[in-house]
């Protein structure tokens, strides 16, 4: 999507959802007293509201990415929608989900690490923020996701988690979700809450065998984490470069100074188009709120919901 028009389209669509959410009547009989019965109705309409976004948010996304080869933070749907009147309020975020690190790729299913891409990515991410042992938070990850149920040395397998005070079983498989990596080893609490906004579990095509990174979406901190050779000076020039200039193709990356040999090390491992978006929608109606957290991938003509949440 090029042009204003497209863009327009979208924002009539979204205050088209919420014109219609707000309306919406409710006719079932609930025996409560007056004000439950408001909060009831005006929950029902935020979260019809929030639901509305969703559609909205996807619809953007859709205009936005057909005939371009590339997606980047100066597309339309990387700016934060807010519509409001009267009645009622609908706020709308979205991230490139291809834009992180995705921790399923960390080891393959014997759980070699040796040579990894993913995994290096994800300890220098885990050491760039501080967080402590982060080759031990690598073999935690690798044995959670491996076939097998050999230990690296400083991960666990099903004795350690058998033997929890609340015992459960090791997965040897893929995260579903990233909230599932409280369940790993040395991740719960703060490692990853700070880990959270950098890393993804969700692939743009499942039975690829690597998950590029796309480098006009991904943040400083992940750009910085690609090599050992990226200071934050250099991943610092990609983000002013791609803000005037977004790449249109891998190899652009030799265009930033600094990257003419560093670019081609990572041509396998890097992206300029994302294909998988999280989207959040908050509907608000009176005092109520409802958010609706979704993730949904945008391959061929139908939108796969990969995730979602209400709260």
């Amino acid at each position: 999507m090029r042009g204003e028009k497209g863009f327009a389209l979208v924002i009539t669509l979204l205050v088209t959802a919420l014109l219609v959410a707000l309306t919406a009547e409710f006719t079932a009989e609930i025996f409560m007293d007056t004000s439950s019965r408001h909060s009831f109705v005006a929950g029902q309409q935020a979260s019809l509201l929030a639901e509305s976004g969703i559609t909205g948010g996807v619809t953007l996304l859709q205009l936005t990415l057909r005939n371009q080869q590339y997606s980047s933070l100066s597309d339309p749907w990387a700016t934060p929608q807010k519509l409001s009147d009267e009645r009622g309020e609908l706020r709308l975020v979205i991230e490139d989900e291809s834009g992180k690190v995705n921790i399923n790729y960390v080891a393959p299913p014997n759980g070699e690490l040796e040579g990894r891409f993913m995994a290096g990515v994800a300890e220098r991410l885990i050491r760039s923020l501080k967080i402590d042992g982060s080759g031990d938070l690598i073999d935690s990850l690798a044995d959670w996701i491996d076939l097998n149920d050999y230990p690296h040395p400083g991960g666990a397998e099903s004795p350690y988690y058998g033997a929890l005070p609340t015992p459960y079983a090791v997965k040897n498989r893929p995260l579903d979700t990233v909230e599932e990596l409280a369940l790993v080893k040395g991740f719960a609490g703060k490692p990853l809450e700070a880990l959270r906004p950098y890393i993804t579990v969700y692939p743009e095509n499942p039975s690829a065998p690597a998950a590029p990174i796309n480098i006009n979406t991904a943040s400083k901190e992940v750009i910085a984490a690609l090599s050992e050779q990226i200071t934050a000076d250099l991943a610092g020039r990609v983000l002013e470069y791609r803000s005037s200039t977004p790449f249109k193709n891998p190899a652009d990356l030799a265009k930033v100074s600094g990257f003419e040999a560093i670019a081609t090390g990572l041509l396998t491992n890097i992206s300029v188009k994302g294909y998988v978006y999280r989207i959040r929608s908050e509907g608000r109606v009176q005092d109520v709120s409802r958010t609706i957290e979704a993730v949904v991938r945008l391959v061929g003509v139908t939108p796969q919901f990969l995730y979602w949440r209400e709260y």
